[in-house]
C-alpha cells in the first residue's frame, strides 16, 4: 500500500505525524485505506442481486427465447445456458471491483482511461432510453383490459417516477417491492407449468440445454439471426445492468460500499450525507482483513449461484415447458412467427395457461408478463438513473453543485419523459419491434464492459485481490462470445435487424 504524510494528529506527541495511507489507482485520486467491514452470513434471501434477478427474469425469459423454442425447438436453449452462465460469471467479476473499493465500475473505467467511462455514459443513453421492456407489458396489458397498451405504459412511468421520488431511500424501496414481485412470478409460473405441461416437456426442456452446438438453418439467415444474438444478451440481464449492479452493492453497503451514503428520492434529497470525492481501500496485507473480504466474496458467490443463476433457470424452464405445451394447443403457432406475427408465442402460451383448466388461467398469463414488464421497468429506470448521475456527478465539471440524489431524479424524469414521446410517436410496429432492438445493441454493451472489466480489476487492484488467469480467461471469451455473435450478423447478413 502506498503511503503519504499529512498534519499532526490530535492526541499525538509533539513532533510525531500521523500518516495516512492510501492506494493509487490510475490518474485520479487516491483510495483512502479504511477496514472492511464484517461480511454478513452468506446465505440470504435479499440483498443487491434481486435486481438482477428482477432485469433477468424479463423479456429474455418469458418471450424472446420461448419465441426462439418454438421456432426452433428445447435444443436451442444450449446458447441460453452459456449465456446465463457466463452473466453469473460476470456477475462475480463486477463485484470484485464495487465492493474493494466502494466506487461504480464507471469510476473504475475512469481509472483506467476516462474516455472509456463517456463511452458507457453515451451507451446507456442510446441503449436504454427506449422503454421496451414496460412497452411489452403493457401490451400483454392490453390483451387483459382492452386499455391501449400506450396509455398502460405512459401511465405506469409516472407511476415509476412518482414512486422513486417520494422514497426516503430508493435502494430499500425496490429491494422490497421488487423481492415481492418476484416471488409471486417464480412461485406462479412454476404452479402453472407443472398443471399445463407434461414431463416429457420438462426433460426435453432441460436435455435441450445441453444439446451443444446444435444450430438450425434457418437460425442462420438474415430474418432469424440477429434475433438470436439479441436473445442472447437477454439470457439474463442484458446490456449494462451488470455495470449498475455495482451501484446497487454500493446502496446495500456491501464491502467498501458501506463507506459511501445512499441516493435518496428527490422529496428526502435535502438529507442526503455529504458524497466523498472517492472510494476507499482496505488494507489487502492485513491477514484480518483478507479473512473479512472472503467472507465478502462467499456472499456474493451464493447470490451469483443461488439467487441469480438458480431463480433465472427456474423461471425460464418453466416458460420453456410453457411453449411446447402451447404448441399442443395451437400446432401452427411457428408458422405464424415466420409470417411476421410478433405476439404468436404470447398468444400461444396464454393458451396453454387456459388449458389448464380454466380461460380465467390464459389472462393470469398476461397479468405475469405484464408484472415481467413492471419488475423490469423499476428496475431499468433506476439502473439508468443511478448510473448516469454516478458518473455526471464525479466527472462533470460543475456538478457537484447538486446532490447526487437531485442528478438521480433529473435523468429518472428526463428518462420519463423520452420514454411518453417514444410511446405516442414511435416506432409504428409497437413493443416487440422496440424489444428487439434493445436486445440486439445490449449484446455490444455486455462485450465492451468484459474488456473493461479486464482492465480495471487487473490494472486498478491490489495484487492480493485481483482475478485469476482462469477467471481472466473466462472474461476474455465471454467478450468474444458477445461481439463475434454481433460482428457476424453485421458482416454475414449485413443487417442489426429485420
Amino acid at each position: 500500500m502506498d503511503s503519504t504524510p499529512t498534519s499532526s494528529a490530535g492526541g499525538q506527541p509533539s513532533g510525531e505525524v500521523a500518516e495516512e495511507r492510501f492506494w493509487k489507482a490510475g490518474r485520479l485520486e487516491p483510495m483512502p485505506i479504511r477496514k472492511l467491514p464484517d461480511a454478513p452470513p452468506s446465505i440470504h434471501l435479499l440483498g443487491p442481486t434481486i435486481f438482477l434477478v428482477a432485469l433477468g427474469v424479463g423479456m429474455g425469459e418469458s418471450y424472446m427465447w420461448p419465441r426462439l423454442v418454438l421456432l426452433f425447438g428445447p435444443e436451442i436453449r444450449w446458447l441460453f445456458l452459456i449465456g446465463v452462465t457466463l452473466q453469473a460469471f460476470v456477475m462475480l467479476e463486477m463485484s470484485r471491483y464495487a465492493m474493494a473499493t466502494g466506487e461504480s465500475i464507471f469510476f473504475g473505467a475512469a481509472r483506467v482511461f476516462k474516455p472509456l467511462m463517456w463511452f458507457f455514459f453515451l451507451t446507456a443513453i442510446l441503449v436504454y432510453i427506449w422503454p421496451g421492456h414496460l412497452s411489452a407489458g403493457a401490451s400483454a396489458f392490453e390483451r387483459v383490459t382492452g386499455i391501449p397498451w400506450q396509455a398502460t405504459a405512459v401511465a405506469g412511468m409516472l407511476l415509476v417516477g412518482v414512486v422513486f421520488t417520494l422514497a426516503k431511500v430508493v435502494y430499500n424501496l425496490l429491494e422490497t417491492v421488487l423481492s415481492i414481485c418476484i416471488g409471486l412470478l417464480v412461485v406462479g409460473t412454476a404452479v402453472v407449468a407443472a398443471m399445463v405441461g407434461s414431463f416429457a416437456d420438462l426433460t426435453s426442456t432441460i436435455t435441450g440445454m445441453f444439446a451443444f452446438g446444435y444450430v438450425p438453418d434457418e437460425a442462420l439467415t438474415a430474418e432469424w439471426f440477429p434475433v438470436i444474438v439479441g436473445a442472447l444478451a437477454f439470457a439474463g440481464p442484458s446490456g449494462m445492468q451488470q455495470m449498475w449492479y455495482t451501484l446497487h452493492l454500493r446502496d446495500k453497503g456491501a464491502g467498501m460500499g458501506a463507506h459511501i451514503p445512499r441516493i435518496r428520492g428527490l422529496v428526502n434529497a435535502d438529507e442526503q450525507e455529504s458524497m466523498p470525492s472517492r472510494g476507499f481501500m482496505f488494507d489487502t496485507e492485513d491477514p484480518e482483513e483478507m479473512k473479512k473480504w472472503k467472507g465478502w466474496r462467499r456472499w456474493v458467490t451464493y447470490d451469483a449461484l443461488v439467487m441469480f443463476w438458480g431463480i433465472t433457470m427456474l423461471v425460464t424452464i418453466s416458460f420453456t415447458v410453457l411453449a411446447q405445451a402451447s404448441v399442443r394447443y395451437d400446432p401452427g403457432v411457428a408458422d405464424l412467427l415466420r409470417a411476421g406475427d410478433r405476439d404468436a408465442a404470447l398468444d400461444a402460451m396464454a393458451g396453454s395457461f387456459a388449458a389448464a383448466g380454466s380461460p380465467i388461467l390464459g389472462t393470469v398469463f398476461f397479468c405475469f408478463i405484464a408484472l415481467i414488464g413492471l419488475n423490469a421497468t423499476l428496475g431499468l429506470f433506476d439502473s439508468f438513473s443511478r448510473g448516469q448521475a454516478d458518473m455526471t456527478f464525479f466527472f462533470v465539471p460543475g456538478a457537484k453543485r447538486f446532490s447526487i440524489s437531485q442528478l438521480y431524479a433529473f435523468f429518472l424524469w428526463g428518462l420519463i419523459l423520452f420514454g411518453i414521446l417514444v410511446l405516442l410517436f414511435g416506432p409504428a410496429d409497437g413493443p416487440a419491434a422496440i424489444l428487439d432492438t434493445l436486445a440486439f445493441l445490449s449484446s455490444f454493451a455486455m462485450g465492451a464492459y468484459c474488456v473493461t472489466l479486464l482492465l480495471v480489476n487487473n490494472l486498478t487492484l491490489p495484487k492480493p485481490i485481483r482475478p485469476n488467469i482462469f477467471q481472466n480467461v473466462v472474461l476474455a471469451l465471454a467478450a468474444v462470445f458477445y461481439l463475434g455473435a454481433l460482428f457476424y450478423s453485421l458482416f454475414a447478413f449485413g443487417v442489426v435487424l429485420d
